[in-house]
């Protein structure tokens, strides 16, 4: 029975390296000389650090272009709070989704069962499993996955025939 895997998976790899690249831009850029303009990479959570709300847009916006170079989606991304710390500096933290959360997991399995298609979905962890009897109900299937939730980053993976 054909099947594949619905999965929020962002590739970290290239995560790292345009955390990196934004470091390097911001040591080199002349509005960010003297300043305490920083970003860091620790487990899943991107710290962006900066003087001000608006030093923090642009060393955002910075790493938001690095990630669209490196073909990362920045709906990957999700911002947290802007926080005041020491003084007059502030903080962002961004975190990397990975993994289906369990509410756009039955958003899913919802969306296969309404769709009266001959499919069953099945959350299974992280991930959401589509089984069929046929393999273009199953690419009918990713269609309608990609049209109703355009906010999801989702790949599929682990197509199997």
């Amino acid at each position: 029975m054909p099947s594949f895997d619905t999965v929020v998976e962002p590739n970290l790899v290239e995560i790292r390296n345009a955390v990196d690249q934004t470091s390097k831009e911001i040591g080199t850029r002349f509005d960010f000389k003297g300043s305490a303009a920083a970003v860091e990479l620790k487990d899943k959570d991107i710290t962006l650090l900066a003087d001000s709300d608006f030093q923090l847009g642009q060393v955002e916006d910075i790493l938001r272009n690095k990630l669209t170079k490196r073909n990362v989606d920045v709906r990957f991304l999700d911002p947290g709070k802007i926080e005041k710390i020491s003084g007059d500096k502030v903080k962002q933290v961004l975190k990397v989704r990975s993994g289906i959360a369990t509410e756009d997991g039955k958003k899913i399995q919802q969306l296969i069962k309404n769709s009266k298609m001959k499919l069953q979905a099945a959350i299974q962890g992280d991930a959401v499993r589509i089984s069929g009897a046929k393999r273009d109900d199953l690419q009918a299937a990713i269609a309608l996955i990609r049209k109703e939730l355009p906010e999801l980053p989702l790949s599929f993976n682990n197509f199997r025939d």
